[in-house]
């Protein structure tokens, strides 16, 4: 019987996680380093027809821009994936952002400190659903080290809420920030926003 040989397989539990953030700030280079898969990208050439609309300040030898998502896969176990999803960062593209949130557990926030303000629409948007997020300080070079108190400070942030450093371009960095996303997920007992229950 077809059934109940359907019975016998065991599905992956997938976990959808959002990389969201400014501009600029690190999130396709984040999703391809943590990736153990080709990650697919929907990187768009910058045009001068978008030059009045796209401010280029501190990311001037950017070429392209993420207009849908950026998609990537990690294997925890065999019965655990983790999706990525990166979300475009330019306001226009920001429709996108309620699908790729539906029904994921939480969202990495990623700040450009040069750029701080940048980051705030997306910790916006995820305390406005009530979706766990963290905060990655994408540190790149050449920045001015802000400690974890004034960022804080500087976006209003809850005392729970975790803030911590990363290298966007570096794997293991990647992996850090997205463990502890999902502690801090778990933590506060959450469950995907936007499922079916």
């Amino acid at each position: 019987m077809v059934f109940g040989r359907v019975d016998r397989w065991r599905l992956p539990t997938a976990i959808k996680i959002l990389v969201a953030g400014g501009f600029g700030a690190g999130k396709t280079t984040l999703v391809g380093a943590v990736s153990e898969t080709r990650p697919l990208h929907t990187e768009e050439a910058l045009t001068q027809v978008g030059a009045h609309i796209d401010d280029l300040s501190g990311v001037e030898a950017k070429l392209t821009t993420t207009v849908a998502m950026d998609f990537g896969r990690i294997t925890i176990r065999d019965d655990y994936m983790l999706y990525l999803f990166g979300t475009p960062g330019q306001e226009r593209f920001w429709f996108v952002w309620d699908e790729l949130a539906m029904g994921a557990l939480g969202a990495v926030v990623l700040a450009d400190t040069r750029k701080l303000a940048d980051c705030f629409p997306a910790v916006d948007y995820f305390e406005k659903r009530g979706q766990p997020f963290v905060v990655a300080l994408n540190c790149f070079d050449g920045t001015r080290p802000f400690t974890v108190g004034e960022v804080r400070q500087a976006i209003g942030l809850e005392p729970d809420v975790p803030i911590v450093r990363c290298d966007a371009r570096k794997r293991d960095s990647g992996r850090e920030v997205l463990i502890t996303l999902v502690e801090h997920a778990m933590r506060r007992g959450a469950e995907p926003v936007g499922t079916m229950s």
